[in-house]
C-alpha cells in the first residue's frame, strides 16, 4: 500500500500539471484574441491619465522612469505626472525637482510612511478620470499607454488594464533567471485576464478608472503589497481587470540572492495574508475564476513546494545519516557500494512521466511569454537559470514568508 507521503505527492504533482494544462487549453482557445500589435496606434478619443511615480530612495533610476512618461506616445495635454517622494534619505528629491518645469509635472514631499500613502497622497488630486502608478524603478514603453488605454475604449465595462512587466537587464545569470519567470508571467497573466481572475493590479503602470478609488477607497497597507490587495477588492466587487499583452514596461530586478530572497519573501508574505483577510471569498462561484481558480491554485503551490522541499530534505537526511551509522560502524576502511539518494529523493516510477509533462508544460509558457514580448519563438539558457535558482532559493522564502506569517513577523521591504 502506498504510503500517505506517496499519496500526498502524487496529488500535488497532478493538481500541479492540472493547472498548467488548464492555462495551456485557455490559450488554445484564445490564441486568435490574443494581437500583438505593432507600430503606433490611434483611439478614437484620448482620456485625461495621471500616472502617479511613489518614490523612496530611488536617486539612481527615477530619471528614467520619468522620462520614460515623458516620452509616450500620448497627447502631452491629456497626461499629468505626480512625482510624490516618500521620505527619501538619498538624492530623490533633487532629481525630482529637474522636472519641476514640466507644464504636466507635479511634484509632492512627504515624509515617509510606505508606498501606499504616498499613493494615496497623489489620489487626493486626481482630477482626471484615469490614473495609474508606475514604479520608481521600472520604463514604460512609448506605446505602453496608447495600447492600454485601447481596452478602455473598447470595453466600458473595464475597470482596470494591467501591463505586460518585462525584466531589463540580464547581467548575471540570477536576473537571467527572474527574466526568464518574468517571460513566463506574462503568458500566466494574459491567461488569468481571459479568465476574469488577474490577482495582482501591478504597480509597473496599471491602469485605473478613477470610479475604482471613489467606489472602494483609496490604497491600503495591505501587507506591503497594495498592488496585490486592491486587485482582490475589486474582484470581491465584481470590478473587471484585463491585461494587455502588449504593453510592455521594463522592470529593474534584484541583482543578488538577497535582494532577490526579501523581495519574493514580501510578495508570498503579502500573498499568504491578504488571500488570509479575504478567506471568505476562496470558493465562492458568485467571485468567479478569481475565486475558484487563481487563489486555490497558488495555495496548492505553495503547498506542493512546501511538501516536496520536506521530503526531499528528509531523504537527504536520511541518507545521511545511514552514512553515519555506517562510517562509526565499520569505519572508512570499509569499501561499498555506494547508493546515492535519487534526484528527487522520492520513488520516481510510477510519477517520472508527470513530472517531465510538469516541466515541459513551463518551459512552453516561457517561451510562449517570450513570444509574447519579443515576437519570436526562441529559448533561452535563462530558463535553465529559472530552475536552478528557484528551484533552489524558492521554497526558502516560501517557508519563511509561511513562518513569518505564523508569527506575525511583518518582512522589510528592501
Amino acid at each position: 500500500m502506498a504510503s500517505i507521503s506517496n499519496i500526498v505527492f502524487y496529488v500535488l504533482t497532478f493538481l500541479s500539471v492540472y493547472v498548467q494544462v488548464f492555462f495551456l487549453i485557455t490559450f488554445l482557445e484564445n490564441r486568435k484574441k490574443i494581437i500583438t500589435r505593432n507600430g503606433t496606434i490611434k483611439l478614437a478619443k484620448y482620456p485625461k491619465v495621471t500616472v502617479i511615480v511613489p518614490c523612496w530612495d530611488e536617486e539612481k533610476t527615477i530619471y528614467k522612469t520619468v522620462r520614460s512618461l515623458l516620452d509616450l506616445n500620448y497627447p502631452k495635454d491629456k497626461l499629468k505626472i505626480f512625482l510624490v517622494d516618500d521620505g527619501s534619505t538619498d538624492g530623490t528629491w533633487n532629481a525630482i525637482l529637474k522636472f519641476s518645469k514640466h507644464p504636466n509635472v507635479k511634484i509632492f514631499h512627504k515624509e515617509n510612511g510606505g508606498k501606499y500613502t504616498a499613493l494615496n497622497l497623489g489620489l487626493e488630486h486626481v482630477e482626471t478620470d484615469f490614473l495609474g502608478c508606475l514604479d520608481a524603478d521600472s520604463i514604460a514603453d512609448p506605446e505602453s499607454l496608447i495600447r492600454i488605454m485601447s481596452y478602455f475604449e473598447k470595453d466600458s465595462d473595464v475597470m482596470a488594464v494591467a501591463p505586460s512587466i518585462v525584466a531589463l537587464k540580464s547581467k548575471n545569470i540570477i536576473q537571467g533567471a527572474q527574466r526568464a519567470e518574468y517571460d513566463m508571467s506574462v503568458y500566466i497573466k494574459k491567461m488569468l485576464g481571459l479568465m476574469g481572475a488577474i490577482h495582482v493590479a501591478p504597480g509597473p503602470l496599471t491602469i485605473f478608472r478613477k470610479k475604482v478609488f471613489d467606489d472602494l477607497g483609496p490604497y491600503r497597507h495591505a501587507h506591503n503589497t497594495e498592488d496585490m490587495e486592491i486587485a482582490y477588492r475589486m474582484q470581491k466587487n465584481h470590478y473587471k481587470i484585463e491585461q494587455c499583452n502588449d504593453a510592455y514596461i521594463y522592470t529593474n530586478t534584484p541583482g543578488t540572492i538577497t535582494k532577490l530572497f526579501k523581495q519574493r519573501l514580501r510578495w508570498i508574505y503579502g500573498f499568504i495574508n491578504n488571500t488570509i483577510d479575504y478567506r471568505n471569498i476562496i470558493f465562492r462561484k458568485k467571485y468567479g475564476n478569481f475565486s475558484l481558480f487563481t487563489v486555490p491554485s497558488s495555495i496548492i503551490s505553495i503547498f506542493a513546494v512546501s511538501f516536496l522541499f520536506g521530503k526531499m530534505a528528509y531523504g537527504l537526511s536520511s541518507f545521511l545519516f545511514s552514512k553515519v551509522i555506517e562510517f562509526e560502524t565499520v569505519g572508512l576502511g570499509f569499501v561499498s557500494k555506494t547508493n546515492f539518494p535519487d534526484l528527487f529523493f522520492v520513488d520516481t516510477q510510477s510519477p517520472f512521466f508527470i513530472i517531465i509533462v510538469l516541466y515541459f508544460l513551463i518551459v512552453f509558457s516561457i517561451i510562449l511569454g517570450k513570444k509574447m514580448t519579443e515576437g519570436k519563438w526562441s529559448f533561452s539558457f535563462n530558463t535553465f537559470y529559472f530552475f536552478l535558482i528557484f528551484s533552489v532559493i524558492g521554497p526558502f522564502w516560501l517557508l519563511k514568508a509561511v513562518y513569518n506569517t505564523i508569527l506575525s513577523r511583518k518582512p522589510a521591504w528592501r
